[in-house]
C-alpha cells in the first residue's frame, strides 16, 4: 500500500529522495488501525510513505532511505522484530530511528522491541497526538536536512542473503549461552530453515551448528584470556552443558585444554610485561 507522495521526486545517489522535509515510512499490514495517526502525520510538512507488510517495508526502506520508520509487530510472514534486525544490519538503514507502534504491548514484547534496535515502543492505544509528539522528539534528535548533492556511500550495499547472515550472526553472538533452535533462528531473521542453512553453506562453508560451535569456542578463548573465571563458569557462559564437554571441544579445536591455553596465554603476557622498560 502506498500513498504515492514520494512518486515523481528526484532521486539522488544512494536511492534517497532529494527533499528538505523528513521522510517517514510507516509499515503496518492493517493501516486502518492507525488511520487517525496517518491523517495527523500527513498534516505535517513531512513526506509520508506506507508499506502493507514487512517484506514490502524492507524493500522500501532500502530504496527510499527514510529518516524515520514506524513499525508494527504482528504481521504475516515476517514480524516487526525480525524486520528490525534486518534493517539494523543494512548500511542504508543502520542509523535510521525505528519506532514500534503496535497492539503487542506486553512487557516482554516491549523489551524485545527495544533490544532488537527500536528507539521507542508505542502502544496503538496511545492518542495520535502522543505518537506525533514522540516522532517529533526522535526527529529533533536525529534528522538533518540533506545537502543538495550527496555522494554515494563508500560501503557497498550487501545483498539480501548477506544481511540475513549478518543479522543471525549477531543474534548468535548475543545469545551464545542459550541459542534458539534452527527454526527459531530462521524465524527471528524473517526466513526459513532451508534458506538459512543454504546461506551459511554458501557464504561461510559451514553449517549453522558448526558456526555456533566455533563462535562459542572463540568466545571461550577470549574469556579464558581476559578473565579469572573458572573453566566451568566459562563453559556455562558460552553455552556448553558442562566443563567436560567444553574441554573436549576446546582441545579438538585448539589442540590443548582450556587450562593449558590459559597458562600459555598468561605466560606470554608475563614475558611481554617483563621485557618492557
Amino acid at each position: 500500500m502506498d500513498d504515492g507522495r514520494f512518486e515523481g521526486r528526484a532521486v539522488i545517489a544512494g536511492g534517497a529522495a532529494a527533499s528538505p522535509e523528513p521522510h517517514i515510512l510507516l509499515i503496518d499490514d492493517v493501516p486502518e488501525d492507525i488511520r487517525a495517526t496517518i491523517i495527523l502525520l500527513r498534516q505535517q510538512s513531512w513526506r509520508i510513505s506506507l508499506a502493507s507488510d514487512a517484506h514490502q517495508g524492507y524493500q522500501r526502506a532500502l530504496a527510499l532511505r527514510p529518516d524515520l520508520i514506524v513499525l508494527d509487530v504482528h504481521m504475516p510472514h515476517m514480524n516487526g522484530f525480525s524486520l528490525c534486525r534486518l534493517l539494523r544490519e543494512a548500511p542504508a538503514t543502520r542509523q535510521t530511528p525505528i519506532l514500534f507502534l503496535s497492539s503487542a504491548n506486553s512487557s516482554i514484547e516491549r523489551l524485545e522491541g527495544l533490544t532488537v534496535g527500536g528507539v521507542d515502543y508505542i502502544p496503538k492505544s496511545c492518542a495520535p497526538e502522543e505518537v506525533l509528539a514522540r516522532i517529533k522528539i526522535h526527529l529533533q534528535l536525529t534528522w538533518r536536512a540533506p545537502p543538495i548533492a550527496q555522494a554515494s556511500s563508500a560501503e557497498p550495499e550487501p545483498e539480501g542473503d548477506e544481511i540475513v547472515l549478518r543479522a543471525v550472526m549477531r543474534l548468535i553472538e548475543e545469545q551464545l549461552d542459550d541459542i534458539p533452535s534452527l527454526a527459531e533462528l530462521a524465524q527471528k531473521v524473517g526466513t526459513h530453515e532451508k534458506r538459512l542453512s543454504r546461506i551459511f553453506r554458501e557464504h561461510l562453508g559451514l553449517t549453522v551448528f558448526a558456526y555456533i560451535r566455533d563462535a562459542r569456542l572463540r568466545r571461550g578463548q577470549d574469556l579464558l584470556a581476559e578473565s579469572a573465571m573458572s573453566v566451568q563458569d566459562v563453559a556455562e557462559l558460552v553455552g556448553f552443558r558442562n566443563a567436560c564437554n567444553f574441554t573436549t571441544a576446546f582441545r579438538q579445536r585448539i589442540g590443548m585444554t582450556p587450562s593449558q591455553f590459559r597458562q600459555q596465554t598468561l605466560g606470554i603476557a608475563d614475558t611481554e610485561s617483563a621485557g618492557r622498560p
